[in-house]
Order: structure tokens, then sequence, then C-alpha cells
């Protein structure tokens, strides 16, 4: 059973620790697809003023050592291999010394393993039904299955083997395999990884990506059997709201492919790869869609069918359809998985056989569903719903074309288990139909699935509403990073929003280390991008026409850049920056005023802000600097210092363009909304004193409002931060704690666990909002969660810092709040935050990583009054703390590494 995604805190060390070693951010992965890779470390100790003064790698293969990187005096905490480039499908030890500031060292070690870098190493063939010389489709049982009428257009998901002897034992055994469609492997009758609906969405126009296992413990000399089950997914299933009788987007019929690569003690190998020697079958999957959901017949089960020595008589040969592995490329980021076993909470019966289950969380995934003493042959049907009706019958109406219902079939035994594989809901309740007896909550248990990015950040305060708040956040990223950034996990839609994406990055950044999977996201961005340079509003790019919305398309330029600050990495931006200066260059062939009015396509504005408009000329036009800003900046950090000047020049006449069309002698923006005056505040559009002006109007408009907010979805990321910079945190905090409509508090109150889509999801006033759009499972609205971690726990980096190498702690206490704390995991270690108010006190402990400087604003209104661990500031600084500044509210400190506790009188 697994336990939940938490965070994990550094170990406790003596000394300067390296821990958290990755290989192409990743931990231990097989099957790289680079043959010179980053490698890259964390640091833990409890030394302050500790940093790594030194570092040196070595890299071996076989023992062999065949990279050594050197004493290097460096206190960066990362290396690309600069040595030979890497062999191909081969395992790698490395070894990382590091050295502190007294010379002690200290080691740690990893591995990884590389991928197949030559075409010519593939001996796989494309493997599917052959339709033609084997007809035979449904097995002759009941046909009296329940179906809706798309769940009978998807074909039953194939079983496919292939024996084969092993001459000699195994040193060593990799599978790399992909589909198009969905796949799951097994090896000698025993499952292969814990990946969950591999291959992953990819534009598999372009890219397509395998997965790499090690199967080494599962094989043996004689006979052994690779096995796959293989269902159709986003290539053929249903994808979005596509209407027709059967989507295929990318394919008509799934296919699969595996390679088995298998090294002996005498140092000869073994291949074995699907070709027309495989065979396959129908089983018990009857249906499987990721929409509409899956039926499994219990009666039709094969046995051992992955096993030796089973009996594959009347199964057909597979058709070989060749060898295209053109789209091929390597997993670059963690697959899904489940992440969290989830009990239920509560059974209510409805009538005879029938129960609703709550599971007390609303998630992305499946349930696992314990059946007892049934007769062969009983149905049961589990329909899956996010919300429950006034009348306490499930609520399915805003899930529009998914039909979201998985069937089970008994073939009555004592005890059966059914939980789905090749299909995924978002729901928190489902409705149990046809269960023989008493269902018990003992009997159902909700399985969270979502890509397995590891976790990053962690916040708690003394308000359980605002608790609240960080769990309704969180698990709404996690229902909706299922292989690509969705915008809900229910409907039928769950496709690559880009402003969804571009939005919440920032908040799913503190929470989670994204970078590998917003990264592999940007390769179908680019992909897609047209010959014009136009992004399309959804990646991978299907279902929409429309290309170039502002604020949807600036993803190419915000999530790059976004990406490098958080996480320092450049070759981020290498890729990114072809996408990024056509996708500007766009803009501007098109608005040569510098006001982007022209090329907008779907232009939704502040998508979903309540009750006002916000003027779109503004919006677009403030995105137009943003994305010229951001390409500046990458030009510059890459070297291009033409590009830089050129762009950045641009970014200048923007905002000049921006003040003379859209604001007036009083500061007022046009359209007077706030959304309209927080982009140009937060994108730095505004010269001094009309920035100024700006926030009177910003906060004036609050006031009017009876202090509530209006902003959309492009409008509410900045509306915490930008009140506190200009210090109306009171506001931001009154915002944090309202339960009003609108409001987060407003779901929260009417028991949300998750983010809604819109504020009006559901209203004491109308009941449930517009049912053709109304997630409630969504993320975007959840961007205040940026502000949770940078100003009210106070954990960002200065303006120029790159991956949080000069911290800025910063708390804002306010509000109802008496306490909070935080803690993330930067590139370069841990770092954390707590601060308390005690009686007329109050005290802030930090923990800065080694090697990081932290610029520490201790809140308080009597400066003179700072201690820090006993010592007080007010005179001479202590050794570890250099006292740099003093203001009406704060005492500012710069300090290394360490943990450091801040003692002062309160606010």
């Amino acid at each position: 059973m697994t336990t939940g995604w938490v965070l994990t805190d550094p170990p406790s060390v003596p000394a300067l620790t390296p821990y958290d070693l990755r290989c192409e951010h990743r931990v231990n992965p097989l099957g790289i697809g680079t043959a010179r890779p980053r490698l890259s470390w964390r640091l833990a100790s409890p030394v302050r003023g500790d940093r790594q003064e030194a570092f040196r790698v070595r890299l071996a293969r076989n023992g062999v050592q065949v990279w050594d990187s050197g004493w290097r005096s460096e206190q960066q905490t990362y290396v690309d291999h600069g040595g030979a480039p890497l062999t191909s499908q081969t395992d790698y030890v490395w070894r990382l010394e590091v050295r502190d500031s007294a010379g002690q060292h200290a080691e740690a070690s990893a591995t990884f393993a590389t991928g197949i870098f030559h075409a010519e190493e593939w001996e796989v063939h494309w493997i599917e039904h052959d339709y033609e010389t084997d007809p035979y489709f449904e097995p002759p049982v009941d046909r009296a299955e329940p179906r809706t009428v798309r769940q009978a257009t998807i074909a039953a998901p194939r079983y496919y083997r292939r024996s084969f002897e092993l001459p000699q034992p195994v040193v060593r055994a990799r599978v790399y395999a992909t589909a198009h469609g969905l796949y799951q492997l097994s090896a000698n009758g025993q499952r292969v990884g814990t990946d969950e609906l591999t291959p992953g969405w990819t534009d598999y126009r372009e890219r397509l990506a395998y997965q790499t296992y090690d199967v080494t413990h599962l094989l043996h000399e004689g006979e052994n059997v690779l096995g796959a089950v293989l269902g159709e997914g986003w290539w053929s299933g249903y994808v979005g709201w596509d209407t027709r009788s059967h989507a295929h987007h990318y394919g008509k019929k799934p296919q699969l492919l595996a390679q088995l690569v298998v090294d002996h003690p005498d140092g000869s190998r073994t291949v074995v790869a699907t070709d027309g020697r495989w065979v396959e079958r129908v089983g018990p999957l009857r249906f499987a869609d990721l929409l509409m959901g899956e039926s499994y017949d219990a009666r039709l089960e094969l046995g051992e069918w992955s096993s030796p020595g089973y009996d594959a008589t009347d199964w057909a040969p597979a058709g070989d359809m060749g060898a295209d592995l053109s789209t091929l490329i390597a997993a670059p980021t963690e697959p899904v998985r489940v992440t969290e076993d989830l009990p239920a909470v509560g059974v209510t019966p409805r009538g005879p056989g029938r129960f609703i289950v709550d599971l007390g969380q609303n998630i992305a995934g499946r349930v696992r569903l314990r059946i007892r003493n049934a007769s062969a042959g009983d149905r049961i049907r589990l329909r899956h719903g996010e919300m429950l009706e006034s009348d306490g019958e499930l609520y399915t109406a805003n899930l529009r074309t998914a039909d979201a219902t998985d069937y089970f079939v008994s073939a009555g035994a004592a005890e059966e288990f059914f939980e789905p594989i090749f299909t995924v809901h978002g729901f928190r309740y489902v409705e149990v139909d046809g269960y023989p007896g008493e269902l018990t909550v003992d009997d159902v248990t909700g399985r969270a699935l979502h890509s397995d990015t590891p976790v990053a950040g962690r916040f708690e305060c003394s308000d359980p509403g605002v608790n609240q708040l960080l769990s309704n956040i969180h698990w709404g990223q996690r229902g909706n990073f299922v292989s690509v950034p969705t915008d809900c996990p229910q409907r039928d839609e769950r496709l690559g929003w880009t402003a969804d994406a571009q939005i919440f990055l920032p908040t799913a950044a503190y929470q989670a280390d994204v970078l590998t999977f917003f990264d592999n996201w940007l390769g179908d961005l680019a992909v897609a991008q047209t010959d014009e340079g136009a992004i399309p509003d959804v990646i991978p790019h299907v279902i929409t026409g429309r290309h170039g919305t502002p604020a949807w398309a600036d993803a190419a330029t915000i999530v790059p850049w976004t990406l490098y600050r958080m996480y320092g990495d450049e070759r981020v931006l290498r890729s990114a920056w072809p996408a990024m200066r056509r996708w500007v260059d766009y803009v501007h062939r098109a608005n040569p005023d510098l006001i982007w009015r022209n090329r907008t396509s779907g232009h939704y504005g502040d998508w979903l802000q309540v009750g006002v408009r916000t003027d779109r000329d503004v919006l677009a036009t403030a995105y137009f600097a943003r994305s010229a800003e951001f390409t500046a900046a990458t030009a510059l950090v890459l070297g291009l210092e033409d590009e830089a000047a050129a762009y950045g020049e641009l970014r200048g006449r923007i905002a000049d363009a921006f003040v003379t069309e859209f604001v007036d002698a009083e500061g007022k923006v046009r359209g007077d909304t706030q959304t309209g005056y927080l982009l140009p505040l937060a994108f730095g559009l505004l010269p001094d004193e009309a920035e100024q002006a700006a926030v009177k109007h910003l906060v004036a408009d609050l006031e009017r409002r009876g202090r509530s907010l209006t902003t959309g979805f492009a409008g509410v990321a900045l509306l915490c931060p930008i009140l506190t910079r200009y210090g109306h945190a009171d506001l931001a905090y009154e915002l944090l704690h309202d339960d009003r409509y609108p409001s987060w508090g407003y779901s929260i109150k009417h028991g949300a666990t998750t983010i809604w889509e819109r504020w009006d999801g559901w209203t004491e006033q109308n009941g449930f909002g517009p049912v053709a759009m109304n997630s409630f499972n969504h993320y975007s609205l959840g961007s205040v969660g940026e502000w949770l971690y940078a100003d009210v726990a106070g954990i960002s980096q200065s303006p120029d810092s790159i991956a949080f190498q000069h911290l800025v702690i910063r708390p804002r206490p306010g509000g109802r709040l008496t306490w909070a704390q935080a803690s993330y995991n930067t590139p370069t270690g841990q770092v954390s935050t707590h601060w308390k108010l005690l009686d007329d006190e109050i005290q802030l402990d930090v923990v800065v990583p080694p090697g990081a400087v932290a610029t520490i604003h201790v809140p308080t209104a009597h400066p003179d009054s700072v201690r820090e661990s006993g010592v007080e500031l007010a005179g001479a600084s202590p050794v570890d703390v250099d006292v740099v500044g003093r203001a009406d509210n704060e005492l500012v400190c710069r300090v290394g590494s360490g943990r450091y506790t801040f003692t002062a009188r309160a606010l």
C-alpha cells in the first residue's frame, strides 16, 4: 500500500554531506537519452557558514573509470559529463566527493543507465492485432454486457506473449518498450515495474517516449515469457470533447514495440524483440478507455498466460507492421504512478445492491474494489463523480460525454478484486451498483494516479482553513499532472491548456520538482508551433484549431524562463530559444504599433473573472511585453548579446506604448479592473508615478467591492503578491481568509477538497454552475500557492538570483495566523522557515542550505530589539550575522548557510 506524496527531509549529518544524487534530474534513472548527461546533487550540513569549496566526480563502467572531472574549486552542485560520449545500453556508477571549507571530505554514489542511442541497435518491429488473418474479435460469451453508446465503439484490449529460451544464466536484462496506445508489461507471470498509463502522452506524430525496465531478477536460464496488455489510450481512444464515434487522433489501432536485451556470463547477448513470432488474443478486459471507463469479465481470465509452460495454441500470430522508429525518444521524466491509497470514509446504501462511497478526497485515479461471495455472471457497475446532488445521488452532469463508468463481471470466487489499468477518473464519490451483500469501507480503496514528480515543498500554518486551501492546491496539482499539465481529470477534456500551465507553474514548482515534467511538455510545444510562429492553445495539440491566444501562447516564453529561474538548468533555455523568439516575432509582425490587437486567436481575456471584463488589449499587450522581456533575458543567458539588446529594446517600446495607450493622467488603466492593474504592476510596465497611482486604484476597487476579488485565471496569481509588495498585506490576508463568494474560502466552506475551475462551481443561490464547463478539480485559481510559500512563509529569491543561490527570507505575518512554517528543496539543498508569535514577541527560525546566501528580513516594529541566538543585534553584529539595514518594520541581515533563530518584539 502506498503511503502518500510527502516531502523527504535532508539527512541528519555531522558535517557537509551530499545527498539526493541525480542524473538528468532523476534518481538512478534507467535509459537516459543523452551521451553527455548532467549530474547534480544537494548538500546538507549543521555547520554555520558551511559550503562546498570543491567537488570531484568520477564515472565508471563495469568497475573501470571512464571519466574524472578532477577537483573543481566551485560551489555549483551540478556538472555536465565532460568525458568521451557515453556508450549505449550501459550501466554506470558515479562517485561524488565534496570538500568543505575546513578541508573535510564526504562521498556519495549513484547509478544510471543509458538507453538506445543508435537506430541500428533496434531489432524491433511494431506489432498489432491482424484483423485480416484473424477476424476473431469477441469471445463467444454472454453479450448482454452493459455498454454505453461510446463504450460500444471501443475494441477489447489485446494480450500479447512471446515464449523464448535463454541458453545461459542472466547477468543483466533490460526491456525497452513503448506503444501506440497504452501498455503494461509482464515477465514470467510478474508485472514489470510500477509505471501506469505508459508511454504517457506526447505528440506521437513527432515524439514517442520509450521506457526502460530492469528485469534481471525476473528471468532465468531456460524457458521465459514476455507478456503485454495493450489498450487504446490517447493514441486511438477518446481525447477531449471529440464527439465522433471514435476519435483516432493519432491512429486507428494500438501497436506494441518492445526489445529485451539479456547479457550472459560469457559476454554473449540474447535479444528478444516484437515481431511476427509474438502471439495475441483477447481476454477478460472487454474494453478500456481513458474517458469512458473499463470493463473486466473475470469469467474470461486467461490463467498464467505470461508464464512458462502455458498452452497458447489457440492464440493467433500478431501482425508485423514494420519498424518505423523515427519518433522514438528515451523517456525524459518520471512516469505516472499510483502515489497514494485512500481508504473509503463512508458508504451510504441507496437501494438493493447500490451504494454511494465517499473517499473524502477528490482525486484523479481509480478504485480497487473487493468483491465477496458473488455468483458467476454477477455484474457490478462503478460510476464516478466529484459531487453529490442535493438528494444524495451522484452528480455527473459536469462529465459531459465522458462516461467514467467501469464494470466488473464476477467469476464466482469467494473473494475477487477489480482494479482498472487503462482508465483514469476524476472523482471523490463512487456509485457501486449490483454489489452482492453489504458493501463496507474496507471493500473500497481509492488509488491516486499522477506523474510521480518528486515532492519539493511543504507548508503549514495555524489556520485550518489556510491549510485546507494548500491541501486543495496540492491535490489539484496531483490530479491534473497526469503525463501532461491538464485542465481537469473528470470530464471529456483533460487537455494541456497553455495558460493554465504557465500561470500555475510557480506554485507547482514550490510543491514538486517539475523541471523534467515541464521540459518534456515544452518539447511538444516546440513541435506544435506553426511555421509562422504561433502556439496552439493546448499542448499536445489536438481538438482545438486556435493558435496564438494572449496569455495562452505566451507559455512559450514564460514556462522556460520560470524553469530556468527555479532550477538553473541552462539547457532548458537552449532548447526553448527558437520557439521563444519565433513567438515574439510572430506577435510583433502582426502588431507593428506594439499594441497587441491583431492575431489574437480565441482571446479568452481574464478567463472566468467575476462580474467585470478586463480590457483584452490591455491583457494582450502586457503579455507581449512579458514575452519580449523573457526572450531578451534568455538571449543574455545564452550569450546572444545582439538579440538580448534587440528584444530588450522591444520590451521597452512596448511598455511605453502600453502607458500611452491605456494609462490616463490619473494612473487609471483602461477598464479599471483588478487584473487590469495587476498585470502592468507585476510586469513592471509603469513609471514610478503611474505605478503608485495604479496601486491606489487597485486598492480602491477592492474596497469598493467590500474587499472582494474579481480576478480570473490571468489575475488571480498576482493579486496577493502585488498587494503585499506595495504595502497592503492586510488586504491580501483578508482575501485569504474570506469565505464569502467569490473566494477560496467559499469553496472550502462548502466542502471542497480541490481547487474549483470557476468561483461559481457551486453557490448557495444557484446550486451547480454551468454544466458545459464546471470542473471541481482544477489548479489555475490555486496559483495563490506561490504567495503562501514566498510571502506568508517568506521563501523566495532575489530578482537576479538563479536556482535560489541568493535567498530572500521575508515572512509577512498577518491575518489570523499566529505561526507559519515551510520547507523547500532548492537545487542546492533544503531551505526552511518557521515564524510564530509568542506573547509580545515574534520568533523566526531559518535554515539556509550550504552554499546559499540569504538576506533575512526579520519582521518587527522595533529593529533594535532583535536577538539572534540570545545575542542582541542592536550593536555590532555577531560573526555569522551581518546586519545590513533597518526599516520601520524589519531588521535586515545577511547570512550564510546554517540554522538561525531570531527573536524580536512583535509588530
